[in-house]
């Protein structure tokens, strides 16, 4: 359910990001979508341990299949002050920090910075509801010095779906689709973010049926 077979597996610092890094081809292409900007909620009936009760936002679906970073699972290390020292990014400390989530599990070890398009690099992917994804370090050294995007997230990996795979997840009642917020995306609490998402639809997770959906 909602995996693709891992890309070769970037080559330098853990987090693959790069000084002129751009969004892989593949995934950019899907970006002009209905799902794109969307929030994914896993259905309790969902029982792959990668995505059970996952909160996901779809950064990029179209005819050549979909993409999305998993919002509400923590990456305990590096921390991100660690992460800059490990990439050489002054200054450290940095002069503010985001937080790091483990975005999926294809390509684990390449970096994909979610944030609010105030900022945008040239080679940043446009995201659906007012959001973009940049994949360079220019991103990071803005936010080290404390500039950069209004809020932003850096993921490890992300979720990949292939040709017609999310839509038919979606007929079998795997997610639910809900509208994107900046609360729900870029805020620390993880324990409640599939709760706060079901709570958009006023759904109350105990009450759902393993069969019950929406798309």
């Amino acid at each position: 359910m909602s995996r693709r077979p891992p890309s070769k597996a970037a080559t330098g610092p853990a987090t693959g990001l790069a000084d002129n890094s751009q969004v892989p081809a593949d995934l950019a292409h899907r970006a002009a979508d209905r799902l794109a900007g969307q929030i994914l909620i896993a259905m309790p009936s969902l029982a792959d341990p990668n995505f059970n009760q996952t909160v996901i936002l779809v950064c990029a679906h179209g005819e050549d299949g979909a993409m999305g970073l998993i919002l509400n699972r923590s990456v305990e290390k590096p921390n991100f002050s660690g992460l800059m020292k490990q990439l050489d990014i002054q200054p450290n400390p940095p002069a503010r920090e985001i937080r790091l989530c483990a975005g999926g599990p294809v390509e684990n070890v390449r970096g994909f910075v979610l944030h609010t398009a105030d900022w945008m690099a040239e080679n940043s992917l446009a995201v659906d509801g007012g959001y973009g994804l940049t994949t360079s370090l220019d991103v990071l050294k803005a936010i080290a010095e404390g500039d950069g995007p209004r809020q932003g997230l850096l993921a490890l990996g992300y979720a990949g779906w292939g040709p017609g795979q999310l839509e038919a997840e979606l007929g079998d009642n795997a997610w639910l689709s809900v509208a994107a917020d900046e609360g729900l995306i870029f805020d620390a609490d993880n324990a409640s973010r599939w709760r706060r998402a079901m709570g958009k639809l006023h759904i109350d997770p105990l009450l759902l049926s393993p069969t019950a959906g929406h798309a």
